[in-house]
């Protein structure tokens, strides 16, 4: 059953427009009378009825509000030290894909990557649709954020999550697991603030940073892993303590 995001949901006339109209009309071929399902920025969904289509808009009429839910109990904001490359691209994908509430692309000392002005509005812009179309693959009820590129220090000052963790690999005393379970054991874990870095590391300067606003290291295991791919093993394991994973 295809998804797709409307602005607000109605049991009258509701649109779907633009790519996502050109989609259902030109890929899909589908049809009035054929059903789908859409999702309001609120995250409610629901079982529609195309009524009319064209190539630039998708009339639906509501037939039935869904109760089930798509997304984690925790609200998981990934903060992700920049990668070069297509490496983004591939970790805010996979990202949203797993259930992450929101990203946060951050500039941190090792980044090889620096972007500002137009490049990154383009980025951004870039990322968001990779987020939208993750979004509507993995049926999420929501839309992501990818936010716009910060430094460590606007990130800490601006994210308010009560459970804060940065994966560090100096770090070899704590684990990912342990301190998620002194989390629950303090009082629980609702939201979630994931710092992960780039191909350099986290400096101990960064690592401080986080240390004074909250952030606990944590330890991934043994092994060394890649920017791409730390972010996404510290995302399954939370989800899978958290019950979200496997339960």
């Amino acid at each position: 059953m295809h998804r797709f995001f409307v602005p607000q949901l109605y049991n009258e006339e509701m649109y779907i427009e633009g790519v996502d109209a050109r989609h259902i009309s030109k890929v899909l071929r589908m049809q009035p009378g054929a059903q789908l399902q859409i999702v309001s920025d609120d995250g409610v969904s629901a079982m529609a009825e195309i009524t009319a289509i064209d190539s630039e808009r998708v009339t639906v009429r509501c037939l039935e509000k869904l109760a089930e839910s798509h997304e984690p109990r925790v609200k998981l904001v990934l903060a992700q030290g920049l990668a070069k490359g297509e490496k983004m691209d591939f970790i805010i994908q996979k990202a949203v894909e797993m259930g992450a509430y929101s990203v946060i692309p951050v500039e941190m000392e090792h980044s090889v990557v620096r972007l500002d002005g137009v490049k990154a509005a383009k980025k951004l812009e870039r990322w968001q649709k990779i987020a939208e179309s993750a979004a509507k693959q993995s049926k999420r009820d929501i839309i992501p954020e990818v936010q716009p590129v910060q430094s460590m220090a606007e990130m800490l000052a601006q994210c308010d999550c009560q459970t804060k963790i940065i994966a560090y690999e100096c770090e070899d005393r704590l684990s990912l697991k342990a301190a998620l379970k002194a989390a629950e054991a303090a009082g629980g874990i609702s939201e979630l603030l994931l710092i992960i870095g780039p191909e350099g590391g986290i400096s101990e300067a960064e690592l401080e940073q986080a240390r004074q606003a909250g952030a606990v290291p944590v330890s991934l295991g043994r092994r060394i892993l890649r920017a791409e791919t730390a972010g996404l093993v510290a995302i399954s394991a939370i989800f899978y303590e958290t019950g979200d994973l496997g339960d």
